[in-house]
């Protein structure tokens, strides 16, 4: 559990929470390896787990099909990769809704936490300030994302040629 708190400190989405707080979150804890390439999960599919990277890298991905557009390469988009102490998957702790991207590992040996949705809304409801501090950290966690989306999108707009 230890090595749990250790990494659920570096993640922002626990940022200024108490050891006893990162405690009972790191008691909800799993962890699991990946090797690169693997699927975490797909895009456009039901999710129940928040993940925090304990060790290695994420690809963060698209597939332009689902949305009519053929890409040249026949495959998935990356549009961010993450690293540890970052997390993913949590759009589906605010809405329960299906993924907006796919998550593939990136590196070998690659460590992650998960943390159940279920239980940690538990704990939210059962620990107001957890909760509060978990659900602020998670909206300036999304908001930064989504800029860099916005910048992403701006850029190619901006320097894509017109066809």
């Amino acid at each position: 559990m230890s090595t749990f708190i250790t990494v659920l400190k570096q993640a922002d989405i626990f940022y200024e929470l108490t050891t006893t707080q990162l405690e009972l979150v790191a008691s909800i804890c799993a962890e699991k390896k990946f090797q690169s390439g693997e699927l975490i999960f797909e895009e456009n599919t039901p999710g129940t787990e928040l993940y925090v990277i304990a060790e290695g890298e994420i690809a963060i991905q698209v597939n332009p099909s689902i949305v009519g557009k053929k890409e040249e390469s026949g495959g998935a988009f990356t549009i961010a990769t993450l690293r540890r102490g970052q997390s993913f998957g949590e759009v589906t702790l605010v809405d329960e809704g299906l993924r907006s991207a796919a998550a593939r590992c990136a590196a070998d040996d690659t460590r992650l936490i998960i943390i159940p949705r279920q239980k940690l809304m538990l704990l939210c409801d059962t620990y107001p300030q957890l909760g509060y501090k978990l659900m602020r950290n998670l909206a300036a966690d999304l908001a930064m994302k989504i800029r860099h989306t916005d910048l992403q999108v701006r850029e190619v707009l901006t320097w894509s040629p017109n066809k």
